[in-house]
């Protein structure tokens, strides 16, 4: 199956006359930069919608812990040493990764990755519909004669697909 922001639904459009969806007031500075940044090119694109300013918010949440969690990586060493004398990895490095791998989630969700804005150009431009797979079956008879299921005679015979004779 195929990855990538999942299709919306048909009514999707008709939720883009809500406007664009105000920032929430409990992110904080960081999330809101990120906020700004995204949130107008995204509407615009009709990606995101009213009904999607929770799960945006997420994501620039995360991407603000994730923000915090790299400059405070640069501020302590990589391993620490615990009271007891063990060795373990920063509690900022674990901080990091976790919100690096929400941010991936919703993403993938809103159409932020190279994958899913592809798949995204798909689900928007209803014209770009895949054209039909067609198989043309081609019978050759004992004389040597290729013919396809009406029985017309085929010339230019494509690739075929030698069948076992077993079946």
């Amino acid at each position: 199956m195929r990855r990538g922001p999942k299709p919306r639904p048909k009514a999707a459009p008709a939720l883009k006359a809500g406007g664009l969806p105000r920032c929430p007031d409990h992110l904080d500075h960081v999330a809101r930069k990120e906020w700004r940044r995204l949130a107008s090119p995204l509407f615009e694109a009709g990606i995101l919608t009213v009904a999607d300013r929770a799960a945006f918010a997420a994501y620039c949440h995360s991407y603000s812990q994730w923000v915090e969690a790299v400059r405070k990586q640069s501020e302590t060493p990589k391993l620490l040493k615990t009271p007891s004398g063990y060795v373990q990895q920063s509690p900022w490095i674990g901080i990091a990764n976790k919100q690096l791998e929400l941010m991936g989630r919703y993403m993938a969700e809103l159409g932020l990755t190279p994958t899913s804005r592809t798949r995204l150009a798909d689900i928007l431009d209803p014209s770009a519909e895949e054209e039909p797979l067609v198989f043309k079956v081609i019978f050759e008879g004992s004389d040597g004669t290729c013919r396809d299921a009406l029985g017309n005679i085929v010339e230019d015979r494509p690739d075929a697909i030698e069948l076992d004779e077993r079946l």
